[in-house]
């Protein structure tokens, strides 16, 4: 007599969930027609950013005795940045993290007071023209206040050829893409899993499963491995549309493509521990979606999804640094622009899985079969 297979019953649960999913409107919207349509809005604005706030740099031979600097130390999204060595700066350059270099020195010919210089690459697209508009202000508001309708307090130097040195282009997909592909993996695992296994709960399906020599543990499997094979394929779908249709930067091709989808896998499989604890201290099913907003809705807004933690007071950003999402979204956005590998990211890996053991361990606790 042929033996139970608890692989090929496991698949075939696998399988049927599967089914469900895609004829489920609401897990194909939330999982991956969602987070399509906002890539879609974003890559077609182009290089646009809503970024509110500009690191820059300030050159260490800069004069910051003057007004000038003063101005700038106090104006409201500028945050000016010391570095000690030049290859700090020129990597902070290079990945496009500061908005560029500014230094203030006397003018010898004392007319205006001061020269104002200003310099950037191209990976800082995004942040650069804005910035370059905000200290244009700051001058002429300056000037305006100690020279009423005479000289400038002090003049801009600035040439975009000479200036912005040709490194690659940061896009705004660059970092919209990682962003809904983070949020895509958390409102999959978390709503998907709590409204699957609630419902299964719910309906006798889970009993109904006991009555087959099936074990509890391939029967969570059966379902966690539908929802990963679902969530992957949007995860693959969505990359390669960043790519292929907005130019979304894959520094190192199909090697960064793939550590993509491997941070992808990570993230998933800790959201759904969310679900999984959702669906546990849910009573019914109309108590699920508070609960689950209650999870994703802070991630979403301040984890780094539509906008960078730098335009955030700094007591908000301490909070939003404690959540996974965040995390998830860093490594995503390291691993395809700056070109780091998985070891490379191994700080946000870590609390990743940091946050799968207690979430995890807490699942267990709450989990319910009937």
């Amino acid at each position: 007599m042929k033996s139970y297979s608890q692989i090929q019953a496991m698949m075939a649960i696998t399988k049927a969930s599967l089914h469900a999913i895609l004829r489920s409107p609401s897990s194909v919207i939330f999982g991956f027609a969602f987070p399509f349509i906002f890539i879609l809005v974003f890559g077609f604005m182009g290089n646009g950013t809503s970024l509110k706030s500009y690191k820059v740099a300030v050159d260490n031979n800069a004069d910051t005795t003057n007004e000038l600097y003063k101005v700038f130390e106090n104006t409201p999204g500028v945050i000016l940045k010391w570095y000690s060595d030049k290859k700090s700066l020129d990597e902070d350059l290079q990945y496009g993290k500061i908005a560029g270099v500014i230094n203030i020195q006397k003018n010898t010919s004392d007319n205006p007071p001061y020269i104002f210089s200003f310099r950037s690459t191209t990976s800082s697209n995004d942040k650069w023209p804005q910035f370059k508009a905000l200290a244009e202000s700051v001058i002429n508001g300056l000037s305006n206040q100690h020279y009423p309708g005479r000289p400038v307090y002090a003049s801009f130097d600035f040439n975009y050829k000479k200036d912005i040195s040709e490194i690659r282009e940061y896009k705004t997909i660059d970092f919209i893409l990682p962003g809904q592909l983070g949020f895509s993996l958390l409102a999959s695992g978390v709503f998907g899993i709590a409204f699957m296994f609630f419902n299964l709960r719910n309906t006798l399906v889970l009993k109904r499963f006991f009555a087959t020599p099936i074990s509890r543990t391939y029967i969570i499997m059966g379902e966690m491995f539908s929802r990963v094979i679902f969530q992957m394929l949007t995860a693959f779908v969505i990359i390669l549309a960043g790519r292929f249709l907005f130019g979304f930067t894959l520094i190192h091709g199909f090697e960064t493509f793939i550590e993509l989808l491997v941070l992808s896998f990570i993230g998933l499989v800790v959201f759904m521990g969310f679900g999984f604890i959702v669906s546990g201290v849910a009573k019914n099913d109309n108590t699920i979606p508070p609960f689950a907003n209650l999870i994703t809705l802070p991630q979403f807004l301040i984890g780094g999804t539509f906008f960078s933690l730098d335009v955030f007071p700094k007591w908000l950003r301490w909070i939003a640094e404690l959540m996974p999402l965040t995390h998830l979204n860093n490594a995503l956005r390291d691993v395809a622009f700056e070109g780091k590998n998985l070891w490379d990211v191994r700080w946000e890996i870590g609390i990743l899985l940091l946050w799968g053991v207690i979430v995890y361990a807490i699942s267990i606790k709450v989990f319910k079969w009937e």
